[in-house]
């Protein structure tokens, strides 16, 4: 048996929390996905839900690197500030094209997730088919997530429902 990672431990509390939204209906989880990438030796997990009946999609996505896992598994004083993962966040969801108010989404992003956030807006278009588009809200955070902040990543999740249902809103 080996001694799970913090990338495991978190990815596994996470998972945990969705699934009991999901049995509650409170969400309906639309796909998940759990990579190991053994020429580069990452760990990325996502998983992506739905407000029950909405349209608007959230995806949360965990990663972590071979710099991460070696901070961890080889700790030393210089070394421990990378052990973790990254944690970003992607709301999206289908509209009209340009009917869509930026600025709004920004405000809503901001006024939830802080102004330290970095929120960026990416709208893809098929040009010659220009009934709709798809948008796309990513949330980055400026650190790496630890074991530490396991129970911030739980809390996390009622400030990702509060996006998804403001987003709801808009479309």
């Amino acid at each position: 048996m080996f001694d799970p990672t913090a990338f495991d431990n978190m990815k596994v509390v996470m998972e945990g929390a969705l699934y009991d939204l999901d049995l509650s209906g409170r969400i309906v989880i639309m796909d998940r996905n759990d990579l190991v990438n053994m020429a580069k030796m990452s760990r990325k997990f996502d998983i992506s839900f739905q407000l029950p009946g909405k349209t608007a999609t959230a995806s949360i996505e965990m990663e972590s690197n071979l710099v991460n896992l070696a901070a961890e598994l080889i700790p030393k004083s210089d070394t421990s500030n990378f052990a973790g993962c990254t944690v970003k966040l992607e709301f999206s969801f289908e509209s009209a094209a340009n009917v869509v108010d930026y600025h709004a989404i920004e405000k809503i992003f901001s006024d939830i997730w802080g102004p330290t956030r970095k929120i960026t807006q990416t709208t893809h278009l098929k040009p010659l088919m220009n009934e709709s588009a798809r948008h796309i809200i990513t949330v980055e955070f400026d650190r790496l997530i630890g074991e530490d902040q396991m129970d911030d990543l739980i809390e996390m999740l009622d400030y990702i429902l509060t996006s998804l249902d403001r987003l709801q809103l808009m479309v």
